[in-house]
C-alpha cells in the first residue's frame, strides 16, 4: 500500500456508501458497497487469508474513492448503477452470477406476486434491478411487505400464516380486491424505482382528501402507508431523498467544466430514434438524475411524422417533450447523432437555455464504440444567424442540414474517461428503451 492511499484510508467515514478501487492509471477496477465504509474498505488491506482472485485485486489497487449515502439500500442501488456504467474488470472476474438478482412483479396477472430471479425474461413482467448481492435487497423488500402486503407465490385462494400476520393483502379472506391489491403494488414499484418523495406527498394528499369526503377507511389506509414509510426511513432501508445525491460524481463535474455550465448537470435526458425502413418509428427519452438512471421518468413516443427521416423524428420528439412543462426541464440533452442532428434540434432548445450535445457513433451502438462528442459552436451559430437575417447565404460545411449551417466541435474521449462512461451508459439506455418499444409495435403490427 502506498503512503497516499494509507493516509486516505484514515479518512474513511463510518457511514454507508459505495467505494471505487482504482489502479495506477486511474482506471476503476472494482466497485463495491458497504454498510460502514471504514470497516469494509479497510478489510481489503488487512493481513487475512484471501482467495487468489481477491488477493490479485488487492495487489492492483493504487487508489480508492468513495461516495457516502444515507442508507445501506441507497448503497445497493448506487453500486448497481455504477457497475453498469463502468463494468469494472474485477467485478466481472470476482462476481458469481448467482449473486445478481432482479425483483420480478407480473402486473398483467390477475393476482400478481413478488419474486426474485437471476434471469429476466421478455415476458412483459416488471423487473427492477439488477442488484449485486441478493440478501440486501431481499431484506429491504421484506420490510416493505408490512406496508404494501403482497403474495410471494402464485395465488391459490388459500388462507395461510402470512394472511394472519398481515403480510398478504387478504384477497383470500375478502379483506381487499384484486384491483385494490394491484393499486398498492404499483405504489411498491414506484417506491423501489425511486419515486419516493412524490409517492409520500400523494399519500399525504390522499389521506386528507379521503378524510374530508368521509371515506375514513381509505384515509386510514393512506395514513398507515405514509407513517409506515416514514418509520422505515428512520431504519436502514431508504433515504429521505427522491434521488441519490451523488453530485460529487466526477463525470458530472467534468461535464460542467467541459461545457462551461454554471453547475453540474443534475437532470440529463438522452434521446434515440428506432425504426425499420421507416415503419413503426419510435423515440425514447431516458432520464438520469445526478448520474443515476431515473426509470420512473423515462418516456417513449410513437412518431407521427418523419418515417425514415431521423431529423424530422428527432425534431418531433423534442418539440413534443418541451410541451410537457409539468416534466422538469433538463440541464443537458444528449442526442444519438452528429452535427446534423444537433443543428436540427438546436433552435428548439436554445431559446430555453437548455444545452445540447450529440454522440456520433455512425450507427455503432456496441459497448466498444468510441465516444465522440458533438458540441455546438455557439459563436459560429450566432454569426450564421446574423448572416441569414441579412440575407447572406451561409457557407456550406458539408455536414450540417442541407450541407449548410454552423459546424459543431468534435471531441474524441478516451473510453476509460468518466464522461465517456456516463455518456455511453445514457446512450445505451436510450437505445435499449427505443428498441424495446419498436419491437413491441412491430409484434403488434404483425398480429393485425
Amino acid at each position: 500500500m502506498n503512503s497516499a492511499l494509507k493516509e486516505k484510508l484514515r479518512k474513511l467515514p463510518a457511514e454507508p456508501g459505495v467505494y471505487f478501487h482504482k489502479n495506477e492509471a486511474g482506471e476503476i477496477i472494482y466497485v463495491g458497497k458497504a454498510a460502514v465504509l471504514k470497516n469494509r474498505v479497510r478489510q481489503y488491506f488487512q493481513k487475512s487469508v484471501k482467495d487468489i482472485k481477491t488477493q490479485a485485486l488487492v495487489e492492483e489497487i493504487f487508489d480508492t474513492d468513495w461516495i457516502v449515502v444515507d442508507t445501506e439500500m441507497d448503497a445497493l442501488f448506487l453500486e448497481s448503477e455504477m457497475i453498469k456504467r463502468y463494468m469494472p474488470k474485477w467485478n466481472i472476474l470476482l462476481r458469481d452470477d448467482k449473486t445478481v438478482s432482479y425483483i420480478r412483479i407480473d402486473m398483467k396477472s390477475e393476482v400478481p406476486y413478488v419474486s426474485f430471479t437471476r434471469n429476466p425474461m421478455d415476458d412483459k413482467a416488471t423487473y427492477i434491478g439488477p442488484f449485486y448481492g441478493k440478501s440486501g435487497v431481499e431484506r429491504a423488500v421484506r420490510a416493505l411487505r408490512r406496508i404494501f402486503p403482497y403474495y410471494v407465490k402464485p395465488y391459490d385462494g388459500k388462507k395461510s400464516l402470512d394472511t394472519d400476520l398481515g403480510l398478504t393483502p387478504g384477497i383470500e379472506i375478502g379483506k381487499t380486491t384484486a384491483a385494490d391489491y394491484k393499486r398498492n403494488l404499483r405504489k411498491l414499484i414506484r417506491y423501489l424505482e425511486g419515486d419516493r418523495e412524490k409517492l409520500m406527498r400523494e399519500l399525504e394528499k390522499t389521506m386528507q382528501e379521503e378524510s374530508d369526503r368521509g371515506n375514513y377507511e381509505l384515509a386510514a389506509e393512506a395514513r398507515d402507508q405514509l407513517y409506515g414509510l416514514k418509520e422505515l426511513r428512520k431504519k436502514i432501508v431508504f433515504s429521505d431523498k427522491e434521488f441519490l445525491d451523488i453530485s460529487s460524481d466526477q463525470a458530472l463535474a467534468e461535464l460542467q467544466k467541459l461545457l462551461g455550465l454554471e453547475k453540474p448537470p443534475r437532470r440529463i435526458e438522452g434521446y434515440d430514434i428506432s425504426h425499420q425502413s421507416g415503419t413503426n418509428t419510435v423515440a425514447s427519452m431516458v432520464v438520469f438524475i445526478n448520474g443515476v438512471a431515473a426509470r420512473n421518468e423515462y418516456r417513449k413516443f410513437k412518431i407521427r411524422t418523419g418515417g425514415a427521416d431521423d431529423l424530422k423524428s428527432m425534431q418531433e420528439v423534442i418539440t413534443r417533450r418541451l410541451k410537457h412543462k409539468e416534466w422538469e426541464y433538463p440541464d443537458l440533452i444528449i442526442l444519438d447523432g452528429g452535427n446534423t442532428q444537433v443543428n436540427a434540434v438546436l433552435p428548439l432548445v436554445e431559446p430555453l437555455g437548455i444545452p445540447i450535445i450529440g454522440r456520433d457513433k455512425s450507427g455503432n451502438h456496441s459497448k466498444s464504440a468510441g465516444v465522440q462528442l458533438v458540441i455546438p459552436n455557439y459563436s459560429e451559430l450566432r454569426a450564421f444567424r446574423s448572416a441569414a437575417a441579412r440575407g447572406i447565404a451561409p457557407a456550406a460545411h458539408g455536414d450540417g442540414p442541407d450541407g449548410r449551417g454552423p459546424k459543431s466541435e468534435y471531441l474524441e474521449l478516451l473510453p476509460s474517461s468518466h464522461i465517456a462512461r456516463l455518456i455511453a451508459r445514457i446512450d445505451e439506455e436510450a437505445h435499449r428503451f427505443a428498441i424495446t418499444y419498436h419491437s413491441l409495435l412491430k409484434r403488434k403490427s404483425m398480429l393485425k
